[in-house]
């Protein structure tokens, strides 16, 4: 089925896809697919974080409960 599409073919429905978006629109819409392949990418690498794994390249930054510091009220003044 695909195998008679020519480099024709595929300025043909990159002309359609201009004319449908508009050319100024473009830009935008590439730019928010790849802002949702990068969220994707991150959403699927932080599926391994459900089992308790953490990859390699990420550093944990929380801050464990045993070093947190006790909240104490100001001495009072009567």
């Amino acid at each position: 089925m695909l195998q008679n599409l020519t480099g024709w073919h595929a300025l043909i429905v990159l002309a359609v896809i201009v004319l449908v978006f508009g050319a100024a629109k473009l830009p935008a819409l590439a730019r928010s697919l790849g802002q949702s392949v990068r969220i994707l990418k991150t959403e699927v690498g932080d599926s391994g974080a459900d089992t308790g794994a953490v990859p390699a390249d990420r550093t944990d930054d929380r801050i464990p409960l045993t070093t947190a510091v006790p909240v104490t009220s100001p001495p009072s003044t009567t």
